[in-house]
């Protein structure tokens, strides 16, 4: 099977609609059955966009194995949430081990919180220096940020640095405090790649009358992004995850809007992920 695919921002490349997050059953140790199956369902469906993060448990462990005779075919992602060159090297080390490759194609600052972040990593011996050194030596043909906290923190990161990518929240709670949808349009304007995660908001939205995955990946999908990356704890949900994506169409706005306001009541515990 197939997925749709979009532009990757200006980096020339193009990706599936939907890619694999590192967290739910992946963000685990000793899971390794449950893991590779998940995986292969995702291969199977599809899936060409697999994430994981140093800070994601045993999930590069997990991906290294069972991705072995698909890496050619695969955007292939992990971050560092070190904020020295030494602390980013010392990940990137481990990373490549773990997933068993030479090189990501796409290696993200994790999770940038405070203007101090923002800061430390562009100092002398910062993590950004590891980054692009990095790249300059084939270990990563992409350099992206991520956050999840305050989209002026974001902002400020993109404005100040190079970076190919940003990975930010996307969906129907997003509104209503400290918004990265505003954020998600900028940088798409700006040739940057933007990836959509918290989705589902931890699975805490579908819970929701009258809000099913589909739509609500149809929302985050009909924002200016190159794709959505979205965790799963089984196989079914894997599988339900890329048939949304595969039959995916643009959302009308007035349905966007619903969405919004059925959210609404419940916005601040939905978005557990800004402080």
């Amino acid at each position: 099977m197939t997925l749709p695919r979009r532009p990757l921002g200006r980096t020339g490349e193009e990706v599936t609609l939907l890619g694999l997050g590192g967290e739910g059953i992946l963000r685990t140790f000793g899971q390794e059955k449950e893991a590779w199956a998940m995986i292969a369902a995702a291969l199977e469906a599809g899936i060409a966009y697999f994430e994981s993060a140093r800070a994601y448990s045993g999930s590069e462990a997990y991906l290294g194995p069972a991705l072995q005779g698909h890496r050619h075919r695969l955007f292939l992602t992990s971050k560092s949430h070190g904020r020295t060159r030494a602390e980013a090297e010392a990940h990137l080390h481990t990373t490549l081990k773990n997933l068993a490759t030479d090189h990501l194609d796409l290696w993200q600052v994790h999770d940038l919180r405070t203007e101090e972040d923002v800061e430390a990593i562009g100092a002398p011996g910062g993590a950004l220096e590891a980054f692009y050194q990095a790249k300059e030596a084939g270990k990563t043909r992409f350099i992206g940020v991520t956050g999840h906290h305050d989209p002026e923190i974001l902002r400020l990161a993109l404005d100040r640095y190079p970076f190919d990518t940003v990975l930010l929240p996307v969906n129907p709670a997003e509104p209503f405090y400290r918004s990265f949808l505003p954020l998600a349009a900028a940088a798409a304007a700006r040739g940057i790649g933007v990836v959509g995660m918290k989705v589902l908001c931890r699975g805490m939205l579908p819970q929701l009358q009258s809000a099913r995955v589909p739509e609500i990946m149809a929302y985050a999908l009909s924002q200016p992004v190159s794709l959505i990356v979205v965790g799963a704890d089984s196989v079914a949900q894997v599988r339900e995850l890329a048939a949304a994506a595969r039959d995916f169409q643009p959302q009308p706005p007035a349905e966007q809007r619903r969405l919004e306001k059925m959210t609404a009541p419940y916005a601040q515990g939905l978005m557990y992920y800004k402080p």
